[in-house]
């Protein structure tokens, strides 16, 4: 199954990320944080849910922490559907 953005991922869904990564400027220092919090290569991620109107923040569940993430975060996790 193909890659898709962490954003595209449907709610109550469960996801393996595969790539993390600047698909846009981020501020410094965005993606070394997002690998200290957990999300990295092989990891699971469900997103839980967004924000009010469908926008961000989003939740999104890593292990047993729930993380809320805004868009331009969650656009640099790349995640691959998990059957």
């Amino acid at each position: 199954m193909d890659q898709l953005g962490l954003l595209q991922l449907p709610p109550h869904r469960t996801a393996t990320v595969v790539a993390v990564r600047a698909n846009s400027p981020v501020e410094p220092g965005v993606l070394t944080r997002l690998g200290e919090l957990g999300f990295l290569p092989g990891e699971s991620i469900t997103l839980l849910r967004r924000g009010p109107g469908g926008r961000e923040p989003i939740a999104v569940q890593i292990g047993d922490t729930v993380f809320a993430l805004r868009a331009v975060e969650a656009g640099c996790i790349q995640v691959r559907l998990q059957p």
